[in-house]
């Protein structure tokens, strides 16, 4: 029976479907695309049961800002003669590892848990795309493109996405027609007629197109069949010096709490690789950032210690890559509160990646056109403009310092820690928004020294 709480687990035998693993959290990332409106949130509620859109100005305008990261569990019946598609069935992360079966004439079987997923409900507006690159898209398994069956296609930011999961190297992805409620059965046929015409030669191709109705429910057991069979188990590294990357902090005390009363700064993200356990010394990089006028840096590494893991209200002994996992630790909250952690780099102690305040970016692919604003065609970059850069979670200006052979230097505005090969988004400036023009790679760059002796907190 699934109970919350501290586990007895064994760290030797783990893998993303071991059973002590996925009853507690999710291993596996799905990205849910598409543009603004058409159900994404809504989709994810309908498998998970949890509303994505939580924040007041985002209920107010009827769309998502903040990355989501609700979990589910599917599950198939045990009994082989239980009819598919109904044989599959999907539940919050509080459902238990064995509820009965719920089709009608099978309700003594038992169901199976087959996968713990996280769906990355990304925002759909092209304004708003960066946040869903700048997050931490390098441990996406697959992803959910919707496109709704009421609406002329392909709409703008449909575009930008699929873009953005060819950024994050997905060839796992399920089209998702949604709203064929709305329209007649023909209508939804000439625009599938459409979708499959347009996805050819993209990452899209050959993906299958699942007709849906988020809002009533209908075909979500179709869709949880195709994330199980479409989207394969990880391969995650369970043995490397654990990293995460930072997506999330706050300050979970409140106004007249006591000094007894108080807990250290929580940080939140998905394991890129390795397993975090309680008790843990880890270090954050670049940690404390001071800059003077002349825009020099120094950066002093945050040493702290591990005291809670938490996927949502589960609490673990030790977490692995994949779901969204909160970390509390001893650090002093005024360094985590409103989400000044993010961009940052959590992991085992001198095994981080270096600090850069310039980098060579090779550039990998630019969009040929901008759909959905007035100046349509992409210009290329020039020396001395300000583009904006997302690279891991981290979000920051940069100035053209030169470009050459298809390589640009830019100097940041805030340093970032990054990786070779680490992607980099690019965004420009564009009818006062900033816009997605194209992506690279990272490829050399300028170090900075770290000042002196790490923070212990």
């Amino acid at each position: 029976m699934y109970q919350k709480g501290l586990m007895e687990q064994d760290l030797s035998k783990l893998n993303p479907l071991s059973p002590e693993v996925i009853s507690h959290q999710a291993t596996i990332n799905i990205v849910t695309t598409g543009h603004v409106a058409h159900g994404k949130s809504t989709l994810v509620k309908a498998i998970s049961g949890i509303q994505t859109v939580r924040f007041k100005n985002e209920l107010e305008r009827n769309t998502t800002t903040n990355l989501g990261y609700p979990n589910a569990k599917i599950y198939k019946c045990e009994d082989e003669r239980c009819p598919r598609p109904m044989c599959y069935k999907a539940y919050g992360s509080e459902k238990e590892d064995s509820p009965l079966c719920d089709v009608p004439g099978f309700e003594e079987c038992r169901m199976k848990l087959l996968r713990h997923v996280s769906f990355v409900d990304c925002p759909g507006h092209g304004i708003l795309k960066s946040t869903m690159l700048n997050d931490d898209t390098a441990i996406m398994d697959g992803a959910l493109l919707l496109i709704a069956a009421n609406e002329d296609f392909p709409q703008p930011q449909t575009v930008e996405h699929l873009v953005g999961v060819d950024i994050m190297k997905l060839k796992d992805i399920i089209i998702v027609q949604n709203k064929v409620d709305l329209v007649p059965q023909h209508v939804a046929i000439r625009q599938k007629e459409q979708i499959l015409k347009f996805v050819q030669g993209t990452v899209g191709e050959g993906a299958p197109v699942v007709p849906i109705s988020a809002l009533l429910k209908h075909n979500i057991d179709v869709v949880c069949e195709y994330i199980v069979k479409k989207i394969p188990v990880p391969q995650r590294n369970f043995v490397a010096p654990p990293r995460m990357i930072i997506i999330r902090s706050f300050d979970v005390n409140k106004p007249g709490y006591e000094i007894e009363e108080i807990k250290g700064g929580v940080a939140g993200g998905s394991i890129l690789r390795g397993v975090l356990q309680v008790n843990q010394l880890v270090e954050i990089r670049p940690g404390v950032i001071v800059g003077d006028d002349n825009k020099n840096f120094k950066c002093t590494p945050v040493y702290t210690r591990i005291v809670s893991l938490f996927a949502e209200e589960n609490e673990l002994q030790f977490a692995v890559p994949g779901g969204f996992i909160g970390i509390g630790t001893t650090m002093d909250p005024a360094l985590t509160r409103a989400d000044r952690l993010v961009g940052q780099v959590l992991g085992a102690v001198g095994s981080l990646p270096k600090v850069y305040t310039e980098l060579e970016v090779k550039i990998r692919h630019v969009l040929s056109r901008l759909l959905g604003a007035k100046q349509g065609r992409v210009s290329e970059l020039v020396k001395g403009e300000v583009l904006m850069v997302n690279i891991g979670s981290i979000s920051t200006g940069a100035h053209v310092i030169s470009i050459k052979n298809n390589v640009a230097k830019l100097r940041l505005i805030k340093p970032a820690c990054a990786e070779p090969e680490a992607k980099v988004a690019l965004s420009r400036r564009i009818e006062k928004h900033w816009r997605l023009i194209g992506w690279g790679e990272v490829i050399a760059g300028t170090t900075l020294d770290l000042d002196g002796p790490p923070m212990l907190i």
